[in-house]
């Protein structure tokens, strides 16, 4: 049995890699593919053989939002100290395995986006990974359905809780600001070392929450002292649930129009040496708003925990911080850019109401107070049993109150759309465009129209819709018009 298994992994590392070798001659499945080929000949018992090659090994990064902004800027920083491989905007096993076929690394970072239970099986990519590292970024209401099927927001939890359930060695890292994410850290305590990262800046978020907070522990409604992004923030409970004090923090942020700077404090430990270290140096990070500084932190948490070369973490950190621009940033996330003139245009994907929000805010930061009165917003709507999403893209609109709302489907259903747009009518001015999923050229070349004819200074567009293809491209028509 022990010679089959052997014939058959190594089948599988030569069919793999041959496979990673042929995707590079064409496109599309070259992130996947070649760990697919891996499974199907080596089933999931082979993995180990791939894992175990790691110096240092596997991390899993996971979350509502950032994850592929998070995965990338780690990914930044750990290759200035040692070898390693990494997949992102490809969420499955298959992508991972196909990093682990590298064979070279001692350090493989993986981003890992979870729907359901049922399509991610998070605790079995976990058994099967055996990471030494998972990282969260947040957790939001999001896919309240998938494949038709109703997703309750406990599930969805559950899901990502999931992914760091078998660990029973190395860190998980989870973000002390939200409430969700630091349950998942305060229940996985009592396996493995959990480390947290926040924010301890004078920034406040005044603007009303998307959707209640409850606490995951007794249910209740959470209180919060400070909100620095909507659920995220200092809050507690009646129950004794609040949040755990940030081992890494952002301290002290001058916020300019172009770059923001920060201080890097606190103590963490480090997985490569078992040592504790001490951080406090100011670093300058580009001004992308609140929800990218929890990213930035994000990323310089893990680098500073798995890092095997901790006398370069000041220096490797100022320098990767310095050099990022928006191109760091995947095809669909919100971007500011000008058209026509001196029109400003804010575009990216808002697939739920944490992520809108975060784009408004950030819209906000450049247009300032004028934006309520010289603002349109061109609104991509969720599908048919996305109502939880809506509501919480709803409750922004509002607040945001532009002149007018131009209301176009996002994802597959014309009519959701279209009953979307009969509730935001009775609240804000609005029109609707009733554009089918399948003719997405001319749902793209409406929205640009949309942008470029608007008479207001500001137009924001955002809202759910595939990622790569409709907003990279509507990225690049608009981009056109500048």
């Amino acid at each position: 049995m022990r010679l089959s298994q052997n014939i058959r992994c190594t089948t599988a590392r030569l069919a793999g890699k041959s496979a990673k070798y042929l995707a590079k001659l064409g496109s599309g499945m070259g992130k996947s593919f070649p760990g697919h080929i891996y499974l199907k000949i080596g089933k999931k018992e082979c993995v180990s053989r791939l894992t175990s090659k790691l110096d240092i090994g596997s991390i899993l990064i996971t979350g509502t939002n950032g994850k592929t902004t998070t995965t990338k800027i780690t990914a930044l920083l750990l290759a200035n100290n040692t070898n390693i491989t990494y997949n992102y905007e490809s969420n499955t096993i298959n992508a991972i395995v196909t990093g682990l076929l590298d064979g070279k690394a001692s350090l493989g970072i993986f981003e890992y986006g979870i729907r359901d239970i049922k399509h991610a099986i998070p605790d079995t990519v976990s058994r099967i990974v055996d990471p030494v590292g998972v990282v969260y970024t947040n957790v939001s209401r999001e896919h309240s359905q998938v494949s038709g099927v109703k997703n309750p927001f406990k599930e969805y939890l559950r899901a990502k809780q999931l992914l760091s359930a078998p660990m029973k060695r190395g860190i998980v890292i989870s973000n002390a600001d939200d409430p969700r994410t630091a349950y998942i850290g305060k229940e996985k305590e009592k396996d493995v070392k959990v480390t947290y990262y926040g924010l301890d800046i004078e920034m406040e978020d005044k603007t009303p929450v998307t959707g209640d907070v409850f606490c995951p522990v007794c249910n209740e409604n959470l209180v919060y002292t400070k909100r620095y992004l909507n659920h995220r923030g200092i809050y507690q409970c009646g129950c004794g649930f609040s949040r755990p004090d940030p081992d890494l923090k952002f301290t002290q942020l001058k916020a300019g129009k172009d770059h923001w700077q920060v201080r890097l404090e606190g103590e963490v430990f480090n997985y490569p040496t078992g040592k504790n270290l001490q951080m406090d140096f100011p670093i300058e990070v580009p001004a992308f708003g609140v929800h990218n500084l929890y990213n930035l932190l994000c990323a310089a948490i893990t680098y500073v925990t798995f890092t095997p070369k901790p006398e370069r973490i000041e220096k490797t950190t100022r320098k990767i911080f310095d050099s990022l621009d928006l191109s760091i940033l995947p095809p669909g996330r919100f971007e500011i850019f000008k058209v026509k003139g001196d029109k400003l245009v804010g575009m990216g994907q808002g697939d739920n109401g944490d992520a809108l929000k975060a784009n408004i805010q950030f819209m906000q930061t450049y247009a300032g107070g004028e934006i309520v009165e010289q603002t349109a917003f061109i609104y991509t709507t969720p599908d048919e049993g996305e109502e939880e999403i809506f509501e919480d893209h709803l409750s922004s609109l509002i607040y945001l109150n532009p002149r007018m709302v131009h209301v176009v489907p996002g994802r597959e259903s014309v009519e959701a759309a279209r009953k979307y747009y009969e509730i935001i009518k009775d609240k804000l001015p609005a029109d609707f465009y009733p554009l089918s999923h399948e003719d997405m050229e001319k749902r793209i070349d409406k929205i640009g129209e949309l942008v470029k004819k608007s008479p207001y200074s500001y137009v924001i567009v955002s809202g759910c819709g595939p990622e790569q293809y409709m907003w990279g491209n509507l990225k690049t028509s608009c981009k056109g018009q500048q």
